[in-house]
């Protein structure tokens, strides 16, 4: 199927996916702990069964049976050298179910359930390579299209994108799951997922899982406003419960298809169900949305840029935001010589004082004589994506360093910059195509800057006209008005104030560097300042600066208030409110940390390298290492859990504290041997298992990882445990409490099976349960002590069961 019929098609009329694969597939005879994908090519009939019965209902779409098809989990199996056999055949088996219909095989690409650089382990080329192995064997195959489903994480998300759209040119769908709070596993949000996936090359984005019906409605609402492409969703059958030892959905097939209306006036264009739905369920969507009317894309125009976890839109309507200038070797010694180290703590503090001060992107430039630029950039990307959550600006003369660092960011960057020389336009308008950027755009030429401002709007006219011809709109561009020293030429400024003013007009977003207007005369702050205001009333959009200025702050924000950019003064109030010059004054005044206060602020940023040298630091002063750990080291993982309940930390920032907080215990060990009561152990011991049948566990090793730095001995049996094994080692090891965890809607009930056999074994351990697909409410059905919703919470959880707080 080619791009451009699956648009057509999806303009005309809405199209109806499948429905769960999984549970219909346990109807059909496949028992639990089986690799699916195996026991499917082992057993044809019963999934091309079960396809033609979703086609008889209405589907447009199925799914091929390979949602565990790559590498990562067929290598659970010892399957995972016939990848691409496996992937081929499956392939066919859907293709042989849709023959003589108009029903379209939809190739089926899921996590790998490992996390991605930069969050976790996996490299991120690794992931992408994982990905194209498994796209081989659907190609094979003869798939029409490809799905990326049930994705947890938006940089495993860009992976599978990225190696479709690097393998093949059909259309690929691609749905995240939502928990309750609207938040992907990595703290996604969906107008963030829309926007990256969307510019990376998406044909149609959405959600699958998560909810029900109704919750999925508030999810397409978000990003109906800014979808330049079809939404997708595929909701379960509400949520799960635990009735006579079965797993059941609350949502039978009549009230699950009421919804349906709702969610095309929502924005949904492609409809289906996931976990809990069968064929009846997907019959019922497609009566109740006879009639109904496809809605096209529609977003007005709107320039954003992301982070992993946040939007940040820029236009001459909305507030000037500042990108944080700071992140620059040129005339820093401290910066300049650890990026020839290969240290980064000075680019953390940089980018952690620029967020405390308001930047709202992050310049990053890592260019310097005598050093890998490439691998240097890579590495800075890879730290600032997990320590703060505005989008980043990456600076560069290098396609190749550009290429490079827009490969591994979680997000939509904005590129600075492309000008109008020739190099510069072959090189690197393909690369804001292909990874989606936006791109700060120079009007200059190989003959130089124009002193003109026609001139300059010239250059600009032809960059966007040689964008346009790869797909990418003036509203992906932010043009910098490009001020020149007006001690050399006084008419400077204002050329390039008539360039913003022009931009503005035509719909185009701007920027301007202000170093460069004050150079060579007196007072330079005033001058930058005054033409700061100046450029705002022209509609300026952005400005690269210093946010510890507090004459640009102030400037930036009253002008905003002046030029009706921050409604009824709200922004400008909550910073300046109460605002008393002798205090701002001695904020600005950084005081030299002691050794000691120095490990409590690393642990709280997640500063893993830096923990081990401050910890010696501080020993070789005289702190005792039982000091170390009871006043400052369990205090900030503390805090950190605190920030995180407070929804100011995420996951990224949760794992790294707590790597950090590793890193610390391992060190001090030998300094706290023979010192029970010094050491971070509880002397409660833990067992956790993935329940028998799932194959599942990010989250598990997770809690894992944060039991161990609170103090708990974790005995982690890993995934598909059998529920007698899980038993047998906590009665061995007299461990306290169990921590089951199930992904699966068919192996939850695993978990009171588990809990049974303790019972009769006389065993007087609590239990704790979780994952994706468990509730409080199935938690206390079963007869576990408690239901934890993330990691911090387990952490908690376990603690009260221990009775240790």
């Amino acid at each position: 199927m080619k791009r451009e019929y699956f648009s057509e098609l999806l303009e005309s009329r809405l199209l109806i996916l499948d429905g769960a694969t999984g549970t219909e597939l346990q109807k059909g005879g496949m028992p639990q702990g089986v690799c699916p994908e195996l026991w499917v090519m082992e057993h044809p009939d019963v999934l091309t069964d079960i396809q033609r019965e979703y086609i008889k209902a209405g589907s447009d779409i199925v799914y091929t049976c390979t949602f565990g098809g790559n590498r990562v989990k067929l290598a659970e199996y010892g399957l995972g050298d016939r990848v691409v056999e496996i992937n081929r055949e499956l392939a066919g088996i859907s293709r042989q179910a849709a023959a003589g219909t108009n029903c379209f095989v939809a190739g089926d690409l899921a996590p790998t359930g490992n996390f991605i650089e930069p969050f976790g382990a996996m490299p991120f080329e690794e992931a992408v390579a994982v990905y194209k192995e498994q796209l081989q064997g659907l190609l094979e195959g003869g798939v029409d299209l490809f799905v990326i489903e049930t994705m947890l994480d938006i940089q495993e998300t860009r992976a599978a994108l990225l190696a479709v759209k690097e393998t093949s040119d059909l259309p690929v769908m691609v749905s995240m799951t939502f928990d309750n709070d609207g938040r992907t596993l990595t703290n996604s949000d969906p107008v963030t997922v829309l926007l990256i996936l969307q510019s990376l090359g998406a044909d149609a984005v959405g959600v699958n899982c998560s909810t029900g019906p109704r919750d999925m409605i508030e999810v397409v609402s978000l990003m109906k406003p800014y979808a330049r492409v079809p939404l997708l969703a595929k909701p379960n059958a509400g949520l799960p419960r635990l009735v006579d030892g079965v797993t059941k959905f609350d949502m039978e097939a009549e009230e699950f298809g009421s919804y349906a209306k709702d969610l095309v006036r929502a924005g949904v264009n492609l409809l289906g169900g996931c976990c809990g739905t069968s064929p009846l369920y997907i019959a019922s969507l497609k009566s109740n949305i006879e009639g109904c009317i496809p809605l096209k894309p529609d977003a007005k125009p709107y320039s954003a840029v992301t982070s992993s976890r946040k939007t940040v839109f820029i236009g001459p309507d909305r507030p000037v935001a500042l990108i944080g200038e700071r992140i620059n070797p040129t005339g820093k010694k401290l910066l300049s010589g650890e990026l020839r180290q290969g240290k980064f703590s000075e680019v953390r503090r940089l980018a952690l004082e620029q967020l405390a001060n308001g930047a709202e992107l992050l310049d990053v430039n890592v260019g310097l004589p005598g050093i890998d630029e490439r691998a240097a950039m890579v590495e800075v990307v890879k730290l600032l994506s997990n320590i703060v959550d505005v989008p980043l600006c990456l600076d560069s003369s290098s396609p190749e360093v550009l290429e490079a660092a827009l490969r591994v960011y979680p997000g939509r960057a904005l590129i600075n910059s492309i000008s109008a020389e020739k190099i510069k336009l072959e090189k690197l308008l393909p690369l804001a195509q292909k990874y989606g950027a936006m791109f700060v755009l120079l009007p200059l030429s190989d003959e130089g800057v124009p002193e003109e401002a026609e001139k300059r709007c010239e250059i600009i006219r032809h960059i966007l006209d040689r964008a346009a011809e790869y797909g990418i709109k003036k509203q992906d561009a932010v043009v910098d008005g490009l001020v020149m020293t007006i001690s050399a030429n006084q008419l400077a400024a204002s050329a390039a104030l008539q360039v913003i003013e022009w931009c503005a007009e035509l719909g185009c977003a701007t920027t301007i560097g202000l170093s460069n207007v004050s150079f060579g005369l007196p007072r330079r702050d005033f001058i930058n300042a005054a033409f700061l205001a100046m450029a705002v009333s022209k509609g300026l959009c952005t400005v690269i600066g210093n946010p510890s200025s507090e004459m640009i702050m102030g400037i930036k924000m009253a002008s905003e208030v002046l030029t009706v950019r921050d409604r009824n003064s709200l922004r400008y109030i909550s910073r300046f409110a109460g605002y008393n010059p002798e205090q701002a004054k001695q904020a600005g005044v950084r005081k030299p940390l002691k050794p000691a206060e120095k490990v409590y602020n690393s642990v709280l940023h997640g500063e893993m390298e830096e923990i081990v040298p401050l910890l010696q630091e501080a020993i070789n002063e005289g702190i005792a290492a039982k000091e170390l750990v009871d006043v400052y080291l369990i205090p900030a993982i503390t805090k950190v859990g605190e920030l995180y309940d407070q929804k100011e930390y995420f996951l990224p920032q949760l794992i790294q504290s707590a790597e950090t907080m590793k890193n610390a215990f391992n060190f001090l060990e030998p300094y706290l041997a023979g010192n029970k009561e010094a050491s971070a152990e509880t002397g409660v011991s833990i067992v956790l298992a993935t329940v028998k049948g799932d194959i599942h566990d990010i989250g598990k090793n997770i809690v894992g990882l944060m039991l161990r730095n609170y103090g708990f001995n974790v005995l982690d049996l890993g995934k598909d445990v059998r529920s007698e094994d899980i038993v047998a080692t906590a009665k061995e090891t007299g461990a306290a409490i169990i921590g089951l965890s199930a992904l699966m809607t068919t192996t939850m009930v695993e978990m009171k099976n588990v809990i049974k056999i303790a019972r009769e074994e006389g065993l007087n351990c609590r239990f704790m349960v979780g994952g994706a697909v468990v509730n409080d409410k199935y938690a206390a059905e079963i007869g576990a002590d408690g239901y934890a919703r993330d990691a911090y919470e387990a952490v908690k959880l376990a603690k009260k069961l221990a009775l240790l707080e």
